[in-house]
């Protein structure tokens, strides 16, 4: 793995096909532009934890062993991860003898929080909190006002999306898929039919190929313009938050007019997308680019301009290049610490590499680095999106990639707003998948908020600290709600 990075850890019930267990770690080679897997198959659940040799792989170990039952042996904290404290002994939803729909009865609590350092203070971040819209629970060890370490719980929505996706077609899956996340939802409807795509070898249409380009980097621009105002919400500076939040609107109103949908666009397919742009839906996404453009610069211009707020936001939350390395970091947080990897450049997709893209990379690695990356990169998404429209090819938008053939294997990843996103899927029998894997980049962001507490962090740092990552709990969670009826 030397020279990699670490991107998730996919385990496999291969049981019925030849009796083992597959543990799958997938590394990418950024430089190079390649993923490599790293496959063991055993058939007693256990393997050797990489874990002492690769932190980054931490919490893909636990969730290996919560919902697969195999061991990491020598994982220096196994403690429970995705499933609740009162899951019984002995049951992993992830085994192919366990159905989808199973609810077990409630066993004694085994509790998954570390125990509190002698002499420190706890104080309660979640799981309900002012400054965090989903559940999540921060355990903060305070010597007074200062933040001494910290501990995660969280995956209290936890669904089990994978193992329902095992239940559906592929193409009711993207549909599912795209409602893993509120915000990037189009990121993982496209990422889903990449990954099958790539396993069945089926082509896509070079327009179909620029209009998921186009939706993926709108996406882009209402994202970071949303965080920009939940940042300045959590320090009180709410102005920002709802002028930031207005600016977005004619993003959401293009949305609409190219899609049919504000959010969850229902655009993509595995082949192709369902809807062509037309030339009114071109216009209306042009006129609403050149109106973000104009007051996302006013607006900009007025934060950088702010004293107060660089003051607040300026060697806080720092996280060096070397700790971003060490624990995998991605997206904004990775290129405000020096680390100038994008998806989007180091493996293109799409018509990236086309278009080309310029990656915004800051030194810092404070939380005012990871808001000048998140704004530049705004104006940067505006650009390709005008130049995607300009360029787009004719022709159709969709082909038919006809039956997919089992047991085969896809790997896709997409650049999200928060950082990169993967998709595994291993294609089964009866036009289902046998094995999905999902990993929102949040998963890896949030193993690093530890490193982010420098000695002088305080109490009151720590929300716009853990909201910096731009953190979404839903889809590091994998959480759907599906209504039986329909």
């Amino acid at each position: 793995m030397s020279g990699g990075r670490f991107i998730t850890t996919v385990g496999t019930d291969r049981r019925p096909l030849d009796g083992t267990f597959e543990v799958r770690h997938l590394i990418a080679y950024d430089a190079e532009g390649r993923v490599e897997s790293v496959v063991e198959r055993v058939r007693e659940p256990a393997v050797e934890s990489i874990t002492p040799a690769v932190p980054a792989a931490a919490w893909a170990e636990r969730e290996l062993y919560d919902l697969l039952g195999v061991v990491p042996d020598g994982h220096p904290d196994l403690r429970r991860l995705t499933v609740a404290d009162d899951w019984p002994d002995g049951v992993f939803p992830q085994r192919r003898d366990v159905p989808h729909n199973y609810r077990p009865p409630a066993a004694v609590g085994r509790p998954s929080l570390k125990v509190s350092p002698e002499g420190a203070t706890v104080v309660p971040v979640g799981p309900f909190f002012p400054t965090l819209e989903e559940p999540a629970y921060f355990r903060l060890y305070v010597e007074g006002e200062r933040v001494t370490g910290c501990d995660y719980r969280g995956f209290y929505s936890h669904r089990g999306i994978e193992k329902l996706g095992e239940t559906l077609h592929y193409d009711q899956i993207p549909f599912l898929a795209e409602r893993i996340c509120g915000i990037c939802g189009f990121v993982h409807s496209t990422n889903f039919c990449q990954a099958v795509e790539r396993a069945a070898g089926a082509g896509v249409p070079p327009r179909a190929v620029y209009i998921r380009t186009i939706l993926l980097e709108l996406e882009r621009i209402h994202s970071h313009l949303l965080w920009l105002g939940l940042a300045a919400h959590i320090v009180g500076f709410d102005t920002v938050f709802m002028q930031s939040w207005r600016v977005r609107e004619p993003v959401m109103t293009a949305a609409e007019a190219l899609t049919g949908n504000r959010k969850t666009y229902g655009m993509v397919r595995v082949g192709g997308v369902r809807r062509d742009i037309a030339a009114d839906g071109a216009r209306v996404l042009a006129d609403a680019l050149a109106q973000v453009e104009r007051e996302a610069q006013a607006l900009v211009k007025a934060l950088v301009g702010d004293t107060t707020l660089q003051m607040r936001l300026s060697d806080v939350g720092v996280l060096t290049r070397e700790e971003a390395r060490h624990r995998a970091v991605i997206g904004p947080v990775a290129r405000a610490a020096g680390v100038p990897i994008d998806v989007r450049v180091d493996h293109p997709y799409g018509a990236y590499g086309e278009l080309g893209v310029t990656p915004v990379v800051r030194e810092k690695g404070d939380i005012w680095a990871r808001l000048e990356v998140r704004v530049a990169e705004l104006f940067e998404s505006i650009r390709l999106i005008r130049a995607a429209l300009e360029g787009m090819p004719e022709g159709p938008i969709y082909a038919d990639p006809g039956e997919i053939p089992p047991w085969r294997e896809g790997i896709s990843q997409i650049e999200a707003p928060r950082g990169a996103c993967c998709h595994y899927v291993l294609t089964g029998a009866d036009g289902r998948p046998y094995r999905w894997k999902v990993l929102a980049p949040t998963y890896m962001l949030l193993q690093a908020v530890p490193d982010m507490l420098g000695p002088a962090t305080t109490v009151a740092d720590f929300p716009i600290i853990a909201g910096s990552i731009d953190p979404c709990f839903s889809c590091t969670e994998r959480y759907e709600v599906v209504r039986r009826r329909d």
